[in-house]
């Protein structure tokens, strides 16, 4: 009786049994691409189509780029050794490759300041871009701008301390007068180094050695990709600043102060930069005084910086239009002055906000540093189009050159990007 009805009772399992695993269609590969390529028949042809046309282009273009030739003096020695089947004659590379990246006339034997000033320029970005690392080093992001110039101008060690002193003495003013209004102590600021600098242009040549620790190097001998990350560094570390001035003074409740950064705001977005660029050729030494030397470097500089910052502005203006009101009427009831608001409540949720819009414009501006070609500056473009295709061993070689500039230009913009991307994640631009 018993034995029966224990053979009644259900068995119970005391463990569990295993997972068994998933289907085949289910996780994995399978289930990525049945997910994401063919989820639907619209999906489908389109993956289709997609996967034949990256065929034609794989099929057209690797074939020249496996069997390209490396180490021919010319254009003619890398068709004897192709014998007519399909190749690129990456020789122009190795053998260019310096006028490439550092232009046609800079010294050889100088090459060295160029990637010392590279390094120095990766140490100095690096606690500005990842903001977790100890402030002390900006310190080295501060005085980075002059000891770069020096080591790429090279000539006397005074004019990047004068530049320096500049800068310090535009500081005192603007730390003076910032407390009343932001806008009139940042442009107070500027004014004051330029006065400063002017000053000492007059001083400057009675304290210069003949004969520089380092060789003075011209402007006119900058060249190459060299000359594109100078100038998108260079105009892109001035704008921000210039951009988030004109978008306060834009506001300002000066109305003298707010009419002039909306008539520059609108002039300059309203003129081609290749047109400024033409002016800074042209027309700008005029505006200095007789004798001062302002090369064509500088000038260009000068224009660019004014042509992104005015684009910068409306960027930062429309974050600062998409804060609340209350965010406003927080800080006065914490009985912060304007600076202080600015600076703790309204730009760091500002910026947050404009930070697609800066990138966007940031990346634009560097890929625009080509335009300086048509104004008879040897960047990596001018150096393409000009020495090297010119040349009789190389006339005739375009796609190995041309797509040797998309490399480096793709390299750097799409680290940009890249950087923007994390940025905004870390900062939780979202809200959430």
């Amino acid at each position: 009786m018993s034995d029966t009805h224990a053979q009644s009772v259900a068995f119970v399992r005391k463990t569990s049994i295993p997972p068994a695993p998933a289907p085949s269609n289910a996780a994995g590969p399978v289930k990525w691409m049945r997910e994401n390529l063919f989820a639907t028949v619209p999906n489908a042809i389109l993956t289709i189509v997609s996967i034949y046309v990256i065929y034609l282009i794989l099929a057209a273009t690797l074939p020249w780029i496996l069997n390209g030739v490396w180490t021919t003096s010319s254009l003619a020695e890398c068709r004897e050794v192709l014998q007519g089947t399909t190749g690129a004659c990456f020789s122009v590379l190795t053998e260019r490759w310096n006028q490439l990246l550092f232009g046609f006339t800079y010294p050889s034997d100088q090459y060295w300041r160029v990637l010392v000033a590279f390094v120095l320029m990766l140490v100095a970005l690096a606690p500005v871009l990842f903001f977790d690392l100890p402030r002390k080093l900006l310190i080295i992001t501060g005085l980075f701008p002059f000891a770069a110039y020096w080591l790429i101008w090279g000539g006397t060690i005074f004019v990047p301390i004068v530049a320096l002193l500049g800068v310090l003495v535009g500081y005192l003013v603007y730390a003076r007068f910032v407390a009343q209004n932001f806008a009139l102590g940042f442009f107070g600021g500027i004014a004051a180094a330029l006065v400063f600098w002017y000053l000492a242009g007059f001083v400057l040549p009675y304290i210069t050695p003949e004969d520089p620790f380092l060789l003075a190097i011209p402007s006119r001998d900058l060249g190459g990709y060299m000359l594109n990350m100078m100038l998108g560094l260079t105009c892109v570390s001035l704008s921000l600043p210039i951009g988030i001035a004109l978008a306060l003074g834009r506001q300002s409740s000066m109305p003298l102060i707010k009419w002039i950064c909306i008539i520059f705001i609108e002039f300059i977005r309203g003129v081609p930069l290749i047109t400024l660029l033409f002016v800074a050729n042209v027309m700008l030494a005029y505006f200095f005084p007789p004798g001062s030397g302002v090369d064509l470097f500088l000038r260009v500089v000068i224009m660019i910086t004014m042509f992104s910052s005015a684009y910068i502005a409306e960027v930062i203006r429309g974050g600062l239009a998409a804060l609340p009101k209350g965010q406003y009427e927080a800080a006065d009831s914490l009985g912060l002055d304007y600076p202080q608001a600015m600076r703790l409540i309204i730009l760091p949720q500002a910026l947050k906000i404009s930070i697609p819009g800066i990138v966007n414009i940031a990346v634009g501006l560097f890929k625009d540093t080509t335009l300086v070609s048509v104004i008879s500056m040897f960047d990596i473009l001018g150096m393409i189009r000009g020495p090297i295709l010119a040349s009789t061993e190389w006339n005739g070689v375009y796609w190995e050159l041309l797509g040797f500039a998309c490399v480096v230009f793709f390299v750097v913009c799409y680290g940009i990007s890249q950087y923007s991307q994390w940025l905004e994640r870390r900062l939780a631009t979202d809200h959430r």
